[in-house]
């Protein structure tokens, strides 16, 4: 089950940090990721501060205004903590990216799809997200066989033939969680992914089977998104 906190990832161009009390995401440049691990006080947090000062100072910046602007990045991201531990993801290898098939998927998989998109829509409307959080990791404990990749796409599928008829929002968070969600009542548990790229920056939210990304769109064939909170274990 995942607790509610803080939860990072690193890479090269800074750190995506998503705050699982609100669901709201901060991505940082890569001087700020450095700041993300400073104590909250005291004088290792003051030797930290001088020796990132004193590295920008190196390269001809004006070490008060670059001190002054740390001091202020490292506030903003105590406010952000706010106490909490943060939970760092791990870096790993790109992933192998799929793009939707256009087959119509079986009845068996509609209804699961249905099931899973109501939930997810419910859940997301209703539930402040750390708890939309907790119960899709209660649900990826389900007993069952991790999904193969045709049958996670069978879902997405059903999911996107029913999301075309809803008129609220179904975007990728809504569509990746009624894929878990579904995947989880066929007994055919995927991985849900939560994650953010910097260039553009924005977040986005996926599902994993057998090691594949499920149901990329066509329109963006690079896969620049870091994970950074993983709900579900496909591999298990």
């Amino acid at each position: 089950m995942t607790a509610p906190g803080v939860h990072a990832a690193r890479g090269p161009a800074g750190a995506a940090v998503l705050d699982l009390a609100t669901g709201r995401w901060t991505v940082l440049d890569p001087v700020a990721a450095g700041l993300l691990d400073l104590p909250a006080a005291g004088p290792e947090r003051a030797a930290a501060l001088e020796e990132a000062t004193a590295r920008w100072a190196s390269t001809g910046a004006d070490p008060d205004r670059v001190r002054a602007g740390l001091t202020r990045a490292a506030a903003d991201l105590d406010r952000l903590r706010a106490g909490r531990s943060v939970h760092h993801t791990p870096p790993g290898p790109p992933p192998t990216v799929r793009f939707a098939p256009a087959a119509r998927p079986a009845l068996r998989y509609r209804a699961a799809a249905g099931i899973g998109l109501g939930a997810a829509l419910l859940l997301l409307r209703i539930l402040p997200f750390r708890h939309v959080a907790r119960t899709a990791g209660t649900a990826g404990a389900l007993p069952g066989r991790p999904a193969r990749v045709e049958e996670a796409e069978a879902l997405l599928a059903g999911v996107r033939a029913l999301g075309a008829w809803w008129p609220g929002r179904v975007a990728c968070l809504e569509e990746s969680l009624a894929v878990h969600l579904a995947a989880a009542l066929t007994g055919r548990p995927v991985r849900w992914v939560l994650g953010a790229r910097f260039a553009p920056r924005g977040a986005h939210a996926w599902v994993v089977a057998d090691g594949h990304v499920i149901g990329q769109d066509e329109n963006d064939r690079l896969w620049p998104y870091l994970p950074v909170l993983t709900i579900g274990d496909s591999n298990r």
